[in-house]
């Protein structure tokens, strides 16, 4: 039996969520270097995952496969192709910067009692929903997926209502309030979602006799499962809804504002830079690979799905007084182009979509965890309690300056190459879908541009004048993610060459070939 290394890096951080949770009271110290040595021990298998990866190999590789409920034809079966080895690769990069920048988040929540364990239990639950994730990301049986589908959510409803953020302009009854309605709402947009997906995975089986990928496309393959057309789209919109809530997707979307709003910064990064990737990456792995036919009849509403995402998203980020909720809606927008570049049905749009999914965690993780910094100092997250922190602390603002023109895919930094894809393919195929999308463009220029403006710029505000720049440990969460932002931004070939060929095997699924250019005979 070959080294189970998908196994062994995601049941990891796994074990390593046990053990920071078992750490003495009295040692929380301990607990949080234990969780940052773990999420870097973490990192190391992800590179090594990313390293013995062929992109020019079979679809899916590192394969095991065990059975797991015998009775009803369950195994535990993982694979990882070039879509899920980038964003398994993203997601052990980002955790340990969400652990170094909520290194204090609990700390204020510790009391004398030796059973309350605040701070272990926020980086046991970080961990806890990084081995999920991980594996959902290799997860090729439908059922294992679905189980950590819907099992992330519990660590993530804790993380949200139990840990929440503190800077709230209201009393402290009113914030506890919210941060509860925030993980409510959170927990039942997913759960409905979750309980049609899981109709659709007993459907599912029902047509196909196994939970298997490998078997139902061997089967689809050799011509053993013919899936009636009005059952396949019945069971694809089933996956899809639970998908469209997760990415989020308008109007499935109005938990997402709320929850980062209301949670700590890293726990925001860890929701839109993360796990929110889970629903996209589904889409394409899952709806794409199961459900070609309708895949391509839902394709029209779902671009406008996704062009109302990206317009409405960015225009409410413009309008945001709260720098947190500004962000919210703006990866609004940004899935919008994700959803788009999938369903264009394009080699260069899937490809810039997956790209998107990458580069979007890297850039919002940047701005995010820099903005979260600011609020921190401030005890504020109302942009109109700003004004000329460039003044006070330059690298702090710099920082934040970078982590926008990212954000709004400035040439020269990574989400451009993606979001640059996305339109290339959605252009050849739709192009009033491909200019209405661009306008998401401009109104991304605005709301970061006004958002720096506001709160960067101009005269020192009062409660701005003391302000402490960047310290060596947020220096070590920023400068990374910007190194990264700029390296892939003038050099993604180490992506985009694993993630390609991934893409031609879902073209091939869903029997679309990329458009033809017409280009008039010379005279």
């Amino acid at each position: 039996m070959s080294f189970p290394l998908l196994t062994v890096t995601a049941a990891l951080p796994a074990i390593g969520a046990i053990a920071t949770a078992a750490v003495p009271a009295a040692r929380r110290t301990a607990a949080k270097w234990l969780a940052l040595v773990v999420s870097l021990a973490t990192l190391v298998l992800a590179g090594i995952v990313f390293a013995r990866f062929e992109p020019g190999g079979d679809r899916y590789q590192l394969t095991e496969s065990h059975a797991w409920i015998k009775d009803f034809g369950v195994r535990y079966e993982l694979g990882v192709d070039g879509i899920g080895v980038a964003l398994l690769a993203l997601t052990a990069l980002l955790i340990p910067f969400v652990i170094l920048a909520g290194w204090h988040d609990a700390d204020t929540l510790e009391t004398s009692s030796s059973r309350w364990r605040p701070t272990q239990g926020f980086f046991a639950l970080i961990l806890m929903v990084e081995a999920m994730v991980l594996l959902s990301f290799v997860a090729t049986d439908v059922f294992l997926f679905y189980i950590l589908f819907e099992a992330m959510l519990i660590p993530m409803y804790f993380l949200i209502g139990g840990f929440g953020d503190r800077a709230h302009s209201g009393t402290e009854e009113n914030a506890a309030a919210q941060r509860s309605y925030a993980a409510v709402k959170f927990l039942l947009y997913n759960l409905a979602g979750g309980l049609i997906m899981l109709a659709a995975v007993i459907g599912l089986y029902v047509v196909a006799g196994s939970f298997s990928l490998s078997e139902i496309a061997e089967a689809r393959a050799n011509g053993s499962l013919d899936m009636a057309t009005s059952t396949e789209r019945w069971l694809f919109l089933g996956f899809f809804f639970a998908f469209a809530v997760k990415a989020p997707l308008w109007p499935l979307h109005t938990w997402l504002p709320n929850a980062m709003g209301e949670a700590t910064t890293p726990v925001a990064v860890l929701i839109t830079a993360v796990v929110d990737k889970v629903g996209t990456f589904a889409m394409l792995r899952f709806c794409l690979q199961l459900f070609p036919e309708a895949s391509t009849w839902a394709t029209p509403v779902i671009l406008v799905l996704a062009l109302i995402s990206i317009i409405y998203g960015a225009l409410l980020a413009v309008g945001q007084r709260d720098i947190k909720r500004l962000i919210a809606y703006a990866s609004i927008s940004h899935f919008g182009f994700i959803v788009l570049g999938i369903f264009a049905m394009t080699s260069q749009g899937q490809s810039g979509a997956t790209l998107y999914m990458v580069n979007h965690g890297l850039s919002t993780a940047a701005l995010m965890l820099v903005a979260g910094f600011l609020i921190t100092r401030r005890g504020s997250r109302l942009i109109a309690d700003y004004g000329g922190v460039q003044k006070v602390a330059p690298v702090l603002a710099g920082t934040f300056l970078v982590g926008g023109l990212a954000t709004l895919s400035l040439p020269g930094l990574a989400p451009f190459v993606s979001e640059f894809l996305v339109l290339v393919g959605v252009f050849s195929a739709y192009p009033v879908a491909g200019v209405i999308a661009t306008v998401g463009i401009v109104l991304a220029a605005l709301y970061v541009l006004v958002l720096y403006q506001r709160t960067m710029t101009g005269p020192v505000r009062e409660g701005i004048g003391g302000m402490p720049d960047l310290k060596v440990r947020e220096l070590a969460v920023a400068l990374p993610l910007i190194a990264l932002l700029i390296f892939l931004g003038v050099f993604p070939k180490p992506l985009t060459e694993v993630v390609n060929p991934a893409v031609q095997h879902t073209m091939h699924d869903v029997q679309k070939k990329d458009p033809q250019p017409e280009v008039e005979a010379a005279k």
